[in-house]
């Protein structure tokens, strides 16, 4: 895509193992998805490197669930993720989010200035995914979760929000 889109993906993703695959090397390679309603699915199955074929193919799988939990899989890594180059693409595994702003530019007064806010990254230590190993994330609490005044005042998170009569939520 254009450069935006090439920052936008550097910043935002969920990516069980992110590097320079080919799925479309072999017939037998898939990327495949199922929704279920309670949890989302995507697999990648026999999927080899571009270009090092010759490694085997790896697969494996996120899984994100309604409830916020996200678990990724391994079930066929065929070499030390620390090995595989990173010179073509980025090699990463683990989540990260960012928002783009659009600012009046000061040279050119119609034009806007893009610039993309990485705010949270958890990264993920490649050296450690393996074959049938597998990562699991658990979303911490929020103030989101109450529904009442009481749910919030008696909860025991320790951030500093306050129950909004007016919008019937904790904030």
């Amino acid at each position: 895509g254009d450069v935006i889109h090439r920052m936008l993906t550097a910043t935002q993703y969920i990516a069980p193992l992110m590097a320079n695959f080919n799925p479309s090397y072999s017939r037998n390679s898939t990327v495949q998805y199922l929704d279920n309603g309670t949890v989302f699915v995507v697999q990648w199955d026999k999927v080899y490197l571009q270009g090092k074929e010759d490694l085997g193919s790896f697969t494996f799988q996120a899984a994100l669930h309604s409830t916020g939990r996200i678990v990724f899989g391994y079930k066929e890594i065929p070499v030390p993720v620390l090995q595989i180059s990173a010179t073509q693409h980025p090699v990463k595994a683990g989540l990260s989010d960012a928002f783009m702003i659009l600012n009046p530019s000061p040279d050119v007064p119609e034009s806007r200035r893009r610039t993309i806010y990485e705010y949270h990254r958890v990264e993920l230590d490649t050296g450690r995914i393996s074959s049938l190993s597998a990562v699991e994330f658990t979303p911490l609490p929020t103030c989101l979760q109450h529904q009442s005044c009481e749910t919030c005042v008696s909860s025991e998170l320790t951030f500093n929000c306050s129950w909004c009569h007016v919008l019937q939520r904790y904030l």
